[in-house]
C-alpha cells in the first residue's frame, strides 16, 4: 500500500509540474509560482483551461491519481483502525 501511495504522490507531483509549466507559458511567472505553492490552484486552473491548451489527458491522469491516493489512504486508515482490536 505504501508503494502505491508513493507512486501516486510522485505521479501527482509530475502532473503538477507539467501544469505549472503550461501555466508559466500562458499566464506568466507569478501565477506559475502561485500554482506551484498552492497545488489546488494549479489543479483548478488546469481543468478550466484543459480544452483550450490540450491538457485533458493530463488532468484526467492527475484526477485519477488523486482519487487512488484518497482510496489507498482510506484503506490504510481502516486497516490501522482494525488493528487496535476490540
Amino acid at each position: 500500500m505504501q508503494i502505491l501511495s508513493m507512486l501516486c504522490g510522485l505521479g501527482s507531483l509530475v502532473c503538477l509540474i507539467l501544469v505549472v509549466v503550461k501555466m508559466y507559458q500562458n499566464e506568466g511567472i507569478l501565477k506559475a509560482i502561485l500554482g506551484f505553492i498552492c497545488g489546488i490552484y494549479a489543479f483548478i486552473w488546469g481543468w478550466i483551461n484543459a480544452g483550450r491548451l490540450g491538457l485533458k489527458n493530463l488532468m484526467l491522469a492527475w484526477t485519477v491519481l488523486i482519487l487512488i491516493s484518497i482510496v489507498v489512504g482510506a484503506m490504510g486508515g481502516f486497516s490501522a483502525y482494525s488493528g487496535f482490536g476490540g
